[in-house]
């Protein structure tokens, strides 16, 4: 097997890690903090000039029709760098309306007039509070709460509960105008700097309704995109407190060269590397366009997982500096902690897998070659 990035590949990923890094120097980050801005608009007008905004989207919309692994390199580079900036629902949204004839118009209306599609978060959607319901009417009743980038975004795909029918409720994805009459939106900011909204849907009329396939795959490609931007959050958070502890004096000694240090360091290394294994492993499925819900749970779980123990080790190598919000490292827990929010919590994704695998019974290399 060949575990390499291609020529391009690396390209996108320096291109990414070099825009990222321009935009997201400690000194920048805290000004953005006092600024109390929920996106980094320079990082953001570099992002749409350079491309890295439609890298996942068909060339025939001006993307670069580029596939997961591409998109997921930009995120590992904006997660390492903690770059708040709109880039993956948009494309995501896109992505998936790009596939029914039936929105390209609306695609091509909202690319030119440069508005942005939001997500409402599919695994997460009871932990988030989505509570949507599409009546018989043909109108979305009920509240979603959290949806993340709404204040700059034009339309959004958000989960819905269809009416029953005879195989029982089923889910949806409604699109919605989030300027159309009975769209009530209460904003706030996340705990990591983000924007976030909550939405009331009174009698609102959907521009179209996804069908329950389309539930799944929004599901497994924003685990992609979040465990991609897991992964660069909690590879930089691991090499920032390795530098830290290199030079931290206690003893007359630097605190990396005692034994639990370096055994809790290796710890956090060993859990980045079983998230970057789950995560190749997925994108690949996504791009050869298999089916990846086992994969894309497994993902979730351990993006969860290596979030919350690399951030709270480094947090505790770093002693007092850990909890001093004057001091950068901080940033990188509160990332985690609304990756992990975002995904539902490794609780929860432990049970939609056993949920999966107790109707996936022939599951595994030994069964397929039968």
């Amino acid at each position: 097997m060949e575990f390499q990035l291609n020529e391009e590949q690396v390209a996108i990923h320096d291109m990414a890690t070099s825009l990222f890094a321009d935009f997201t120097s400690d000194e920048a980050l805290l000004a953005h903090t006092e600024s109390g801005a929920t996106v980094m608009q320079a990082a953001w007008d570099a992002t749409v000039e350079t491309g890295l905004d439609l890298l996942f989207v068909p060339e025939a919309l001006g993307g670069s029709q580029l596939g997961m692994q591409e998109l997921s390199l930009v995120l590992q580079a904006q997660g390492a760098y903690l770059g708040q900036v709109p880039l993956w629902r948009n494309q995501v949204a896109i992505h998936l309306l790009a596939k029914s004839a039936e929105y390209d118009s609306l695609l091509q209306s909202a690319i030119a007039d440069k508005a942005l599609f939001t997500l409402s978060n599919v695994s997460a959607f009871e932990s988030m509070g989505i509570q949507l319901e599409l009546d018989n009417a043909g109108l979305l009743q009920g509240k979603v709460a959290a949806v993340a980038d709404v204040i700059y975004s034009r339309y959004a795909l958000i989960l819905a509960t269809l009416p029953a029918n005879k195989d029982g409720n089923q889910q949806g994805l409604a699109i919605v105008d989030l300027q159309a009459h009975g769209v009530n939106a209460v904003h706030a900011e996340a705990t990591h700097g983000g924007a976030i909204s909550d939405l009331q849907f009174v009698d609102v009329k959907p521009i179209g309704m996804l069908d329950a396939a389309f539930v799944s795959q929004l599901q497994v490609l924003s685990i992609a995109c979040l465990a991609s931007l897991q992964l660069g959050v909690s590879q930089r958070q691991l090499k920032r407190t390795v530098e830290y502890v290199s030079e931290r004096i206690q003893f007359d000694r630097a605190i990396a060269t005692f034994q639990a240090v370096q055994m809790t360091l290796a710890d956090c290394d060993i859990a980045i590397e079983a998230l970057r294994s789950c995560l190749w492993q997925l994108i690949y499925k996504i791009d050869a366009g298999e089916s990846a819900v086992s994969e894309a749970l497994a993902t979730a779980y351990h993006a969860c997982e290596t979030g919350h123990f690399v951030s709270h080790k480094a947090q505790h190598v770093h002693g007092g500096f850990g909890v001093d919000i004057s001091y950068p490292i901080y940033r990188f827990l509160y990332w985690s902690r609304d990756i992990r929010a975002n995904l539902g919590g490794s609780q929860s994704i432990l049970a939609e897998l056993g949920d999966w695998l107790s109707t996936n019974d022939t599951l595994g290399w030994k069964y397929d070659l039968e």
